[in-house]
């Protein structure tokens, strides 16, 4: 009995062991891109058994990154991770017989060596690198001094702009949010990133198209990308503290100070920044330079405080910031405008002043949690308050003939008329002329929320998706206006048009949608998408406008003046003509498939949209009181082709088409005339509208030449597209203005970008080719006929910015030069026709010298000509200048002189044309003043290599700060 329990258990175990050996284990995990944290679709992953990496299994990953491996045993393997454009992953693997399963987590993947692949010496550094869609920028290959920020190196990069109000576009596109190691900063928030983020913290940037959190999870186009700005922080440089301070005052006033202090450890992030100035910054001042960009139109003085975060743990991504923001604007502004018409041109001159305070406070957090390997949830609630005061006083006037043909300067005898003067030199050719002055308080609430929740239901791609999102906004104010318009021509048979005016508009809205996606594999990585979306929208506002004039029939003795309190008794006087009330109730239906194709070498991802809509308009003015439904259906096709040759060239082709219904209110048959020179009228006959939009691009980048080239051309156009038929009102000088449809509205651009290191890596050059065409019609009113006729206005336009640069490790020299070419024809009015063009031509250099002192400088002449009006045809030769001296230990602190303008001839002109008009507008600034500034820089790091990356200011990356247009070379015009 003995023996032969022994033999069962000596072959229980037996069994059991080879059991064992043969038990199947499952193997699954996540495949990501290191810098943008995108999953890595299609990679292929490979499970090598040791020691002589036989294969054991493969798969490839799905279009989230996810991959299982068919079932192997248990042993030791090493995991083989390869994906195009980025460098093989190997991970060592030990499977064993008591689990199951076996989860890896997320693997990352560093960019491939082609992508790597730099000089050690600096003035070797490639400036730019192409990778599939995205370009990623050197910055060590660019100099900035001490204390530059962000803004300054963006202006270096080829084929990027910076506009006067602080917006960026590279290579055309506009750049939606700024990201620091994939991580939103401030939501993103691109003026707050150009001016807070210092230069010597950057080791890379890139710009991309960013999908959307739907897109992203689900791998579904939804067509939401948006172009971000994507910061590489220094290696070492996320172990500790950094920031900087700095204190400025100079000529004409003019002041400004800054305080930013950074945590960045390991996957977290933490800011402070703070400043306050009246040098029109519109974002935050920092040290080490003036300012950067700035608003032209008035002086701006601003106060700003915020705080930011980000962390991050396996499972949990935490982000959030908090803003405020004050501001008051000063602006004082002349404009000259001409009005197209078939029997003689209209001319409006005007002047005016005003004065805005605003006060905001705006904060946004953001969750993303992964409670297991198949769910996402992401949650982004948002609040923002603000308030804000303004005042203004404006003269004008219109004229049947051009003023300038009288007076060198008509806008000096614009309203002299209600001052009793007798002498007008513009008599002979006055048609009317105002004045006014109003004030207007205000405050608004909003605050909105999403949450989107995913669910992966296998390995091959199937998921659903659940997102919903909920909106509020409160807003209200209150006016106090009064005008008066004289009419002289005797036809016009109109009396003095006195209105004295108090106007409250109180508004709310809100809004939800609720909204399902699915994604079905149907072949080896080709999924079926559909997605069902339901969405409400209420809007309500409600205004009302009382006369502030005495009726003596309703017993009123009292008399208003401009900035006295309501009169006792106001209510009385309510004008219903100017009053009205507006609900909205707006209901929307989005039935969404596509198909997803995804493959080695190019990517197709097509479907369309059905969107059937009701809306309800309940609408009360005057004699009107009337509710309106209406029930459409619009569609919206998408096609996304994108075709990779190899790692570092690509072609990609985009379409969308989208329908747009014109506004309610615009198909009511009433008439506004709460301004009696322009005048609006609706029109229930208007169509819906239907754009189209097509963009192909494409690039390419040789590592060992440094040479990239990058193209793309767009395309854009409106069937029915809305516009405005103007009547004109030869006697009073006003205008009605009607909405109606037409057609032949497009935009058609190309862009070509050249950059070349030469065979001396020190000589760099780069090339920004562009040509526009735009085709814009209009209707133009035919007083004879008493008709509108047809009119198109057509402007081709050619640009070249070219740009050399010398560079070594202590001296920068580059020569610049521009030109924009336009071609401005109107059919209807030939002697309109004209073709200006600006061009300019320049140099900079940056020079650190001995005793940790820098020297940078800039001089470009801006040149106007062609234009019909001699003023316009100018030049404007500006020069900046800087010099800068780093002292204390570690050159912590900095003291620079900065002088801009130095020859006071920057100018503040705009200037627009469209098809039935153009317009030149000046506005006051100070452009010329000197500061001079103190700078200290706070670097707290883990280690002593990320404290000399810091330190190692002057050309480590950068090139000096100037104001709007920066030193690279004054205001474009």
């Amino acid at each position: 009995m003995k023996r032969f329990s022994a033999g069962l258990v000596l072959m229980l175990l037996c069994t059991f062991s080879i059991f064992a050996q043969n038990k199947v284990i499952t193997v699954s995990g996540r495949v990501v891109e290191s810098d943008t944290k995108e999953p890595a679709a299609q990679a292929t992953v490979q499970l090598l058994s040791l020691p002589d990496s036989a294969y054991a299994a493969g798969i490839a990953s799905s279009n989230q990154g996810w991959f299982t491996l068919p079932k192997v045993k248990a042993g030791k393997y090493v995991l083989k991770v390869s994906y195009i454009g980025f460098q093989t992953k190997l991970v060592p693997v030990q499977l064993s017989a008591n689990a199951t399963d076996k989860k890896l987590g997320t693997i990352t993947l560093e960019p491939g060596a082609v992508m790597l692949k730099e000089a050690v010496i600096t003035a070797e550094a490639p400036q730019v690198v192409v990778k599939e869609d995205t370009l990623e920028y050197n910055s060590t290959a660019y100099r900035t001094p001490e204390g530059a920020m962000l803004e300054e190196l963006v202006k270096k990069l080829p084929g990027a702009e910076i506009d006067d109000d602080g917006n960026v576009k590279i290579n055309g596109k506009e750049v939606k949010k700024i990201m620091v190691d994939g991580k939103e900063f401030f939501g993103g928030d691109v003026k707050t990133g150009l001016k807070n983020l210092p230069v010597n913290m950057i080791d890379k940037l890139k710009t991309y198209d960013k999908k959307s959190d739907l897109a992203r999870v689900t791998g579904i186009d939804d067509g939401e990308e948006e172009t971000v700005l994507d910061l590489k922080v220094k290696k070492g440089m996320n172990q500790g503290w950094f920031g900087n301070a700095s204190v400025a005052g100079g000529t004409e006033d003019r002041y400004g100070s800054n305080l930013m202090l950074n945590r960045f450890v390991d996957n977290s992030q933490f800011s402070l920044i703070g400043s306050a100035n009246n040098v029109n910054d519109q974002g935050f001042s920092g040290g080490g330079g003036g300012p950067r960009f700035r608003n032209s139109n008035g002086l701006t003085a601003t106060k700003m405080l915020g705080a930011n975060f980000a962390t991050q743990t396996e499972k949990l991504e935490l982000g959030g910031s908090a803003r405020y923001n004050f501001s008051d604007r000063d602006a004082t502004s002349t404009n000259y405008s001409e009005r197209f018409l078939q029997n003689g041109n209209s001319y409006s001159n005007s002047n005016s002043k005003g004065r805005n305070k605003n006060t905001n406070f705006n904060a946004d957090f953001r969750l993303e949690w992964k409670p297991d390997t198949l769910t996402n949830i992401i949650f982004r609630p948002n609040v923002s308050y603000g308030k804000s005061n303004s005042y203004s006083i404006s003269e004008s006037g219109t004229f049947n003939g051009d003023p300038f043909n009288l007076v060198s300067n008509p806008n000096e005898f614009l309203n002299k008329i209600f001052w009793g003067s007798t002498d007008d030199p513009l008599e002979a050719i006055r048609v009317n002329a105002s004045n006014s002055e109003s004030k207007s308080e205000g405050q608004n609430l909003s605050a909105n929320a999403s949450l989107q929740v995913n669910r992966r239901l296998n390995n091959q791609g199937r998921n659903i998706t659940f997102r919903g999102t909920f909106s509020y906004g409160d807003n209200d104010s209150e006016q106090f206006s009064e005008s008066l318009t004289r009419y002289f021509d005797d036809n016009a048979k109109k009396e003095d048009d006195e209105r004295k005016q108090y106007t409250t508009s109180p508004t709310k809205n809100y809004d939800y949608t609720a909204e399902l996606t699915y994604s079905e594999p149907i072949a080896r990585a080709t999924f079926l998408q559909f997605r069902y979306k339901f969405q409400y929208k209420y809007s309500e506002s409600d205004r009302s406008t009382y006369s502030l004039i005495p009726d003596a029939d309703k017993g009123q003795d009292w008399f208003w003046n401009f900035g006295d309190g309501l009169p006792v008794g106001y209510e009385e006087n309510k004008d219903r003509d100017l009053s009205k009330y507006a609900q909205y109730k707006y209901y929307n239906h989005d039935i969404n498939a596509g198909l997803n194709i995804i493959r080695e070498k190019y990517r197709l991802n097509f479907g369309v949209s059905l969107q059937p809509q009701n809306t309800r308009l309940d609408y009360k003015k005057a004699e009107v009181d009337t509710v309106v439904k209406r029930n459409v259906f619009n569609f919206a096709p998408n096609v996304d082709f994108r075709y990779r040759f190899s790692k570092v060239s690509q072609l990609r082709f985009t379409y969308r088409g989208r329908a747009s219904q014109p506004s309610m209110e615009n198909l009511l048959d009433v008439t506004d005339d709460s301004n009696p020179l322009n005048i609006r009228k609706g029109n229930p006959g208007l169509k819906p509208s239907f754009s189209h939009s097509m963009r192909l691009f494409y690039n390419t980048y040789n590592a060992d030449k440094q040479r990239g080239m990058m193209a793309h051309a767009n395309l854009n156009m409106t069937q029915n597209s809305i516009t405005n038929a103007t009547t004109y009102n030869q006697s009073t000088g006003g205008v009605t203005v009607k909405p109606e449809n037409i057609n032949g509205n497009w935009n058609a651009m190309g862009m070509f970008g050249f950059n070349t290191a030469l065979r001396d890596k020190r000589f760099t050059i780069n090339s920004f080719s562009r040509a526009n065409y735009t085709n814009a019609v209009s209707y133009l009113f035919n007083d004879d006929t008493k008709i509108n006729d047809k009119n198109t206005s057509t402007t081709l336009t050619f640009g070249e910015n070219l740009n050399g640069t010398f560079r070594n490790d202590w001296f920068e020299f580059t020569l610049n030069g521009s030109i924009n070419y336009n071609f401005e024809r109107n059919q209807l009015r030939p002697e309109n026709n004209q073709e200006p063009y600006t061009f300019g031509y320049g140099a900079s250099t940056n020079i650190s010298l001995p005793w940790s002192m820098t020297l940078s400088t800039n001089i470009t002449n801006n040149a106007r000509r062609g234009y019909r009006d001699a003023s316009m045809n100018k030049n404007e030769l500006i020069w900046n200048a800087q010099i800068a001296q780093n002292f204390l230990k570690g050159n912590a602190a900095t003291i620079s002189f900065e002088v801009y303008d130095i020859l006071r001839q920057q100018s503040n002109i705009s200037r627009s044309l469209t098809a039935d008009m153009r317009s030149v507008s000046e506005y006051n600034g100070i452009n010329s003043y000197c500061m001079l500034r103190f700078s200290y820089r706070l670097n707290v790091f883990g280690n002593k290599e990320a404290r000399g990356n810091m330190r190692h200011g002057g050309f480590d990356g950068g090139g000096p700060r100037g104001p709007r247009g920066g030193f690279g070379g004054g205001r474009p015009h």
